[in-house]
């Protein structure tokens, strides 16, 4: 990260990241720990959102000095990477498979969505590429795990944990979005107007016929399982 909290590294080096020691690079010793920071940083983006998550904002809440901070995140980059792994300590990794590989697929992706909608800046933090720290590949090794019942190559496998992955954040940004537009009863009202007006016009048949078919269950758990089952249930595993 830049002095000014802009992004300023070319990347991040794994080995050093996560198999290094978690202590500052150089200096006399701190009286800081990276998972303390860590820690700090994601209080920040759960209270304020991800753009709030600054140098200077994180150090506030140690109580250190911002250029101290450096030894530990010397990029936004770096804490990023640090603050994904620190919430995926949150994801059970212990709990028995059933044996049903898309069950246990459903399973992984509810407590998923649980755990961004706990932490809504997640989604966006994923957009980036993340190298997997000690917590995201224990989560890793259940998936993978949970797909052994299946006739997938390993490349298959991880390709179906990132296929999952992407669609369980893509929805729950999409859920925190609608969530947030569902606040101002004004402007749903006024788009529920316009798409009735559009389905009238006699110019978008399918869309007047899709929005003529019964309603269905409109719940965020409702509609994830829809989502969800729609994926899982359509993979091809042959």
């Amino acid at each position: 990260m830049s002095r000014d909290g802009g992004v300023d590294a070319p990347g991040v080096d794994p080995q050093q990241l996560w198999l290094a020691s978690g202590g500052p690079r150089r200096g006399r010793r701190p009286a800081y720990s990276r998972e303390a920071i860590t820690a700090a940083a994601v209080a920040l983006a759960d209270a304020e959102g991800l753009e709030a998550v600054t140098m200077r904002k994180v150090a506030a809440q140690v109580g250190a000095g911002v250029m101290s901070l450096y030894s530990y995140a010397p990029d936004k980059e770096t804490l990023l990477n640090l603050m994904v792994d620190h919430v995926s300590g949150e994801l059970p990794v212990t709990d028995p498979l059933t044996g049903d590989w898309r069950a246990d697929l459903k399973a992984i992706a509810r407590h998923q969505r649980a755990h961004m909608l706990r932490h809504p800046w997640l989604p966006a933090a994923l957009t980036g590429r993340r190298s997997p720290g000690p917590n995201t590949l224990a989560f890793l090794e259940r998936a993978l795990a949970a797909l052994r019942p299946t006739r997938l190559d390993g490349t298959a496998k991880l390709e179906i944990f990132a296929q999952l992955t992407a669609f369980v954040a893509g929805h729950v940004a999409h859920e925190i979005a609608q969530t947030t537009a569902a606040q101002s009863p004004d402007r749903v009202a006024a788009e529920a107007r316009y798409l009735a007006a559009v389905a009238a016009d006699g110019h978008h048949p399918e869309l007047a016929e899709a929005l003529s078919a019964p309603a269905r269950p409109l719940t965020p758990e409702a509609t994830f399982t829809r989502f969800l089952n729609r994926l899982v249930d359509g993979l091809d595993t042959g």
